[in-house]
């Protein structure tokens, strides 16, 4: 299995993973390019996506089939998206979670108040109202979070 840059037919497989895990869609059409799946033989198994505003990033989308959790894939697509990002140009990157807070700060990330979100992100859909607003905000620097080498295809 390996993790491969998402194209336009698999964004059905990605919103219907993403609504699976009652994560946002709203704008996840805008960003197939930067967007990451991993898929075996028959489905998606995962993705990951990147919201890309100059240096400024916003991590989405993060889901993992449940019967493929706790095997390590997510791990692997967030350290892939932040690497896709990292090349990019991103510097700042931030992300929303209602339920996943225990999970990120493995990357360099910390809790912030949403003040302190780039303004940047103000375009995104997800942090104009798609994700709620009971949500934590999180943030980490991409010149200091902890990358190990993934292997991503294009």
């Amino acid at each position: 299995m390996n993790i491969v840059t998402a194209t336009p037919s698999d964004l059905p497989d990605i919103v219907s993973l993403l609504k699976a895990a009652a994560l946002p869609v709203a704008g996840i059409e805008r960003h197939v390019e930067t967007a990451l799946v991993a898929r075996d033989a028959q489905q998606l198994l995962g993705c990951a996506a990147v919201e890309v505003y100059g240096q400024a990033g916003l991590l989405r989308s993060v889901a993992v089939e449940v019967e493929h959790r706790g095997e390590g894939l997510g791990e692997r697509l967030t350290t892939a998206a932040l690497e896709l990002a990292r090349r990019r140009g991103v510097r700042n990157i931030y992300l929303l979670t209602t339920t996943a807070s225990h999970f990120f700060p493995r990357f360099g990330f910390t809790a912030i108040p949403r003040s302190e979100l780039d303004p940047a992100l103000a375009q995104s859909e997800e942090l104009r109202g798609a994700c709620p607003a009971s949500a934590l905000a999180m943030h980490a620097s991409l010149s200091i979070a902890r990358l190990d080498e993934v292997s991503v295809s294009d």
